[in-house]
C-alpha cells in the first residue's frame, strides 16, 4: 500500500498543474483569470481532492476524470476561501501565507474571481466526457447542495448570525457541517459515485465524511488558539479576539480535543465496513487530527 506521504508527493503537482489547466483555458478578461489563478496556484493542503482520488484508490478503481472532478472541487472551495476573507466577511489579510486576493486586487475583482470559480466548475462538470449522464447529474445535484444555501453558504450565513452570540455545540456542529463538512464530504461522495461504488459501501463513506469533515473544523479551532501565524499562513488567535463560537471556546481546549478524537474514531469505524485492513483514507484521516496547519 503507499503511504499517504507518496500518494500526496504523486498526486499534488498533478492536482496543480491542472488547476492552472482549467483555468489558463478559460476565454475570459485576462486580469479576471489572473485573479482566479492567484489564489488556486496559492498552494493549500489540496485535501479535497486527495481525499476524493484516495476513495477511487481504496477501492481500487482508476477514472480518467477523477483529476478533472478533484480540480473543481478545489476550484469551488477556494471560491469559499476569497468570498470568507473580505472585509465584509471575515476581513483577513493573509491566506496560505500571502496577500488575500481582495488585498492584491480589489474587492469587486476579488468577489468576481470566486463567482467565476464557482460557476465554472459546473459548468466543467457537465462537460465530463466518460461520466454516464445520471451520475453526472448526480456529482451536479450533490455539489449544488454541498456548496449552496443548503451546505457551505448557509454554514456560512449561521456563523456570521451566530457572531457575539452563546451558541450550543450542536448548534456549532450544525454550522461546522454545512460551513466546512459539506464540501470535503462531497469529495467523498464524488469519489465513491466515480467508483460505481453499491449503497452500502456509498453510506460507510458518508458516514467517513462526516465524521472527518467535523474532526477537520474542531482542529481548526484548535490550530487557531495552538497555531502561529507562520505556519498556519493566516492570523492565528483571531476567533478568539473576534469571540467567536468555537470548540475549545464552548468545551475547553482539552474538551475539543476529546471531541476531534470521538469523531476521528467513529470516522475510522466507518472505514471497517468497506475494509478489514487500515488504508489511505485510514492515514488521511490521522493526519486530518496530527496536522499543524
Amino acid at each position: 500500500m503507499i503511504s499517504f506521504q507518496k500518494f500526496t508527493e504523486h498526486h499534488v503537482p498533478k492536482i496543480d498543474k491542472h488547476l492552472s489547466f482549467q483555468i489558463n483555458s478559460i476565454e475570459a478578461p485576462s486580469i479576471l483569470k489572473e485573479a482566479m489563478n492567484y489564489s488556486v496556484a496559492a498552494g493549500g493542503k489540496r485535501v479535497r481532492p486527495l481525499f476524493l482520488l484516495a476513495v477511487l484508490d481504496v477501492l481500487k478503481v482508476e477514472h480518467c476524470e477523477a483529476l478533472t472532478v478533484g480540480s473543481i472541487i478545489e476550484m469551488v472551495h477556494t471560491y469559499s476561501l476569497i468570498h470568507d476573507d473580505l472585509p465584509s466577511m471575515d476581513n483577513d489579510d493573509y491566506r496560505r501565507g500571502q496577500l488575500t486576493n481582495h488585498k492584491v486586487y480589489g474587492e469587486a475583482l476579488a468577489i468576481l474571481a470566486g463567482d467565476g470559480l464557482l460557476t465554472y466548475s459546473f459548468g466543467e462538470l457537465s462537460r465530463l466526457k466518460t461520466v454516464p449522464a445520471e451520475d453526472k447529474l448526480d456529482l451536479i445535484r450533490l455539489l449544488s447542495l454541498a456548496a449552496g444555501a443548503e451546505g457551505m453558504v448557509g454554514g456560512q450565513v449561521l456563523d456570521i448570525e451566530s457572531e457575539r452570540k452563546l451558541i450550543s455545540v450542536k448548534e456549532l456542529e450544525t454550522i461546522h457541517i454545512n460551513k466546512t463538512g459539506a464540501l470535503l464530504s462531497y469529495s467523498i461522495e464524488a469519489g465513491a459515485i466515480l467508483a460505481s461504488a453499491d449503497e452500502k459501501t456509498k453510506k460507510s463513506l458518508t458516514d467517513f465524511g462526516y465524521h472527518i469533515g467535523l474532526a477537520f473544523q474542531i482542529q481548526d479551532d484548535i490550530l487557531d488558539i495552538e497555531g502561529t501565524t507562520e505556519i498556519l499562513g493566516k492570523t492565528a488567535g483571531k476567533d478568539v479576539a473576534s469571540e467567536k463560537n468555537t470548540y475549545p471556546a464552548l468545551l475547553t481546549l482539552e474538551g475539543a480535543k476529546s471531541k476531534r478524537d470521538w469523531h476521528y474514531n467513529l470516522a475510522i469505524l466507518s472505514l471497517r465496513d468497506i475494509t478489514k485492513e487500515p488504508g489511505l483514507l485510514d492515514e488521511m484521516a490521522t493526519y486530518i487530527v496530527n496536522r499543524n496547519k
